[in-house]
């Protein structure tokens, strides 16, 4: 298990506009896309960038344990806060995605919500899930990806380019993050591609996926 971590996450106006913001998404329609991807989920459960926690009253009751990793010190400190009212019992720990805290094969399932755009290096951290995931373990993710359209596309890679990670807390809204988990060794069991906020006119963080993937029973996999 790794000891230490190779860098430290301190984004405080990104961290404070977040939790005022997130309310406000919540109603737009993430809250109940988090019911969906935590639904069924039980055992042991590793959320790697919990946020200010946010999915934590989702988890089902028979989640025993909950490890929800998050870097960024004030956001952590809400996710500390809100793990009182979750009924799974929620541990709330420093960490970064490419150097989890926790031991080879320790978990039954792993949830990855809103955070691979903004991991520095996406297949570091897909490697790390796939370490403290038991074999056969869930993988459950929820990610706004690259736009299927050209013209979006276009936008967000411009945005990515220039000022969208710094304003978005190291965001790269044009990342294909389906096609990392795959290539991480993950079969996708299940995936839903949407739009939030669904109106007319998308975003360039509107596309998102959400769904299930399982890891590989064996090293060679």
């Amino acid at each position: 298990m790794p000891s230490d971590t190779n860098y430290k996450v301190s984004h405080p106006v990104f961290a404070r506009l977040y939790a005022w913001a997130s309310p406000r998404m919540e109603r737009s329609g993430f809250g109940e896309r988090r019911d969906q991807l935590l639904v069924g989920l039980a055992g042991r459960v590793i959320e790697v960038g919990a946020g200010n926690g946010l999915n934590f009253t989702h988890y089902p009751p028979e989640v025993t344990r909950v490890v929800a990793v998050e870097p960024e010190p004030r956001l952590r400190a809400i996710a500390e806060a809100e793990a009182a009212n979750a009924a799974a019992p929620v541990e709330v720990v420093d960490g970064t995605a490419d150097r989890l805290p926790a031991e080879d094969a320790g978990f039954d399932a792993a949830v990855a919500s809103l955070v691979l755009c903004s991991v520095p290096d996406v297949p570091a951290a897909l490697a790390e899930i796939r370490r403290v995931l038991r074999p056969g373990g869930q993988l459950r993710f929820f990610e706004h990806v690259r736009a299927d359209t050209p013209g979006l596309a276009r936008v967000q890679r411009l945005l990515d380019a220039t000022v969208w990670p710094t304003l978005g807390g190291g965001c790269h809204s044009h990342r294909d993050t389906l096609a990392a988990i795959e290539a991480a060794g993950f079969t996708i069991d299940a995936i839903e591609r949407l739009r939030i906020p669904d109106t007319r006119i998308p975003t360039h963080t509107s596309p998102h996926i959400l769904g299930v993937a399982t890891a590989p029973t064996g090293p060679e996999e």
